[in-house]
């Protein structure tokens, strides 16, 4: 028997609702001999069916309630099912659309898929044949949708937002990699372990127009520096002992993409050659091979030392620095960056209260003044893996100074930190910590002004003048040295 639609409405809605269904489908046609049995078929096997005789009818159902695959008859008074294809890839992407047709040809089926068509059936529909092609495009239709929970997954994650920090140094680098994302120059990303280089590299990927291409990362050092090479540009059988089989280099497998090379400063003489070439031409030879590859990729760079200083002790390439330097991204180190470590620390404990499905509401003002006061030498990474310690090892609502490690703890009592207001003008206070980074910073640079000056981002003059006010005009060694009675 067939259904007829007002045996249909004829169901409570509320009862459809709590069937459970395999989809629900739009089934458009003007014959409604074909919609009604059509439609009766599918619902025998386990679909949600509306139905339509008209395109603008179909266009109503859609906006009133989503489907997951419209089945359209392409020939059809007023508008055809073409057109309502046009206004489906335009209206509703995520949509799934079978076109059928009494009178199919080879062209008009090519049309239908370039348009964006699943598939392309011909009357009489055949059971067996419907049933396959619509699991099948229900199946497409959970592809699409998994593949946009994923990328919005990445943006949480690859975001601008990603990168935790209000510390004026990272503002900075927010506008840096926001105006240069999307441009193909080189980038050098510099900073010490563990602040977060690979990250940036990702969240560059990730803004650009190749966020849908491979993001290839390299970790120069962790490479042997016979085998770096190969890794980089592949190689052909026979070019050396164990070569068994042609392999594609990571430049290859970038193409279209993003290649992160970190730790650049470890590559070879040899290899700092051939990626000045890459960088200058994009072309390269696999190892052993006379043919010349081509490929298109953005190049981010990163490292932990200081390249100019590697260049001037003649262990990095001037003309390869020049080359990679076209945009150079500074990470601050953690400890000059600590009104942003309350920030990252909850980030953190967040993340991992969800992985480890535990409820931890914060940390105590004692945890958080202690996590301020030490020095972090591992970054970032060493915050973020104290605090997943915390949470694996509290039995508490909050963090506390027991739950953090305990040498970090006296690390943090032993820094010089008040812990009390005492009376003094704002001036009078500062100059205290004041004194103590700039002989620091004095220190790190053997007492070179001009260096000491340039990394405290002040002029020589003004240096000069605190430190006759701090009396830090003389190295201590060297005043010890020519006192009265030394050797």
């Amino acid at each position: 028997m067939i259904m007829k639609p007002h045996d249909t409405e004829a169901v409570p809605s509320t009862t459809r609702n709590m069937e459970e269904t395999k989809g629900r489908i739009l089934v458009v046609d003007d014959d409604r001999i074909i919609l009604d049995s059509l439609g009766e078929f599918l619902r025998l096997e386990g679909y949600e069916v509306e139905g339509a005789t008209r395109v603008p009818d179909a266009l109503t159902l859609l906006e009133r309630r989503p489907v997951n695959v419209v089945i359209t008859d392409v020939n059809m008074p007023e508008s055809d099912g073409f057109e309502l294809l046009r206004v489906i890839r335009k209206r509703f992407p995520d949509l799934v659309v079978i076109m059928i047709t009494g009178y199919g040809t080879i062209e008009s089926a090519v049309e239908a898929i370039k348009m964006g068509a699943y598939d392309y059936l011909t009357k009489p529909i055949i059971d067996d044949e419907i049933r396959l092609i619509v699991e099948r495009a229900l199946n497409q239709q959970a592809l699409v949708r998994e593949v946009h929970t994923l990328r919005k997954q990445l943006d949480l994650r690859f975001g601008l937002d990603s990168i935790v920090g209000h510390d004026y140094k990272m503002l900075k680098i927010f506008d840096l990699v926001d105006a240069v994302a999307q441009s193909k120059v080189t980038v050098l990303i510099q900073g010490d372990s563990g602040t977060g280089k690979s990250l940036v590299a990702r969240v560059l990927h990730h803004r650009s127009d190749r966020r849908d291409k491979p993001f290839v990362e390299v970790s120069c050092g962790a490479i042997p520096e016979s085998l770096l090479e190969s890794e980089l540009f592949g190689h052909v059988r026979g070019s050396f002992t164990g070569a068994v089989g042609d392999k594609k280099g990571k430049f290859k497998a970038a193409d279209g993409g993003t290649i992160f090379l970190d730790e650049i400063s470890t590559a070879s003489p040899a290899l700092q050659i051939k990626l000045l070439r890459v960088l200058q031409e994009r072309q390269f030879e696999p190892v052993g091979s006379n043919k010349t590859e081509t490929v298109d990729v953005r190049v981010i760079l990163a490292t932990n030392v200081d390249l100019e200083q590697e260049v001037e002790a003649g262990r990095f390439r001037q003309d390869l620095y020049y080359r990679v330097n076209v945009v150079n991204i500074g990470m601050p180190p953690l400890r000059e960056r600590i009104a942003d470590i309350p920030l990252l620390a909850d980030a953190f404990l967040e993340r991992f209260c969800k992985q480890m499905h535990k409820e931890v509401l914060g940390f105590t003002d004692e945890a958080q003044q202690c996590l301020q006061r030490y020095h972090w030498p591992g970054n970032v990474r060493e915050l973020e893996n104290i605090v997943e310690r915390a949470v694996v090892l509290t039995k508490n609502r909050h963090i506390t100074i027991h739950d953090l490690p305990p040498k970090l703890v006296e690390s943090a009592a032993a820094d010089p930190t008040p812990d009390a207001y005492k009376p003094a003008s704002l001036k009078a206070a500062l100059e205290e910590p004041e004194k103590r980074i700039i002989e620091a910073a004095l220190r790190a640079h053997d007492w070179n002004r001009q260096a000491t000056a340039e990394a405290l981002e002040i002029n020589r003059t003004t240096l000069y003048k605190k430190m006759k006010r701090y009396s830090l005009d003389v190295d201590p060694a060297r005043r010890a040295r020519s006192a009265p009675g030394s050797q």
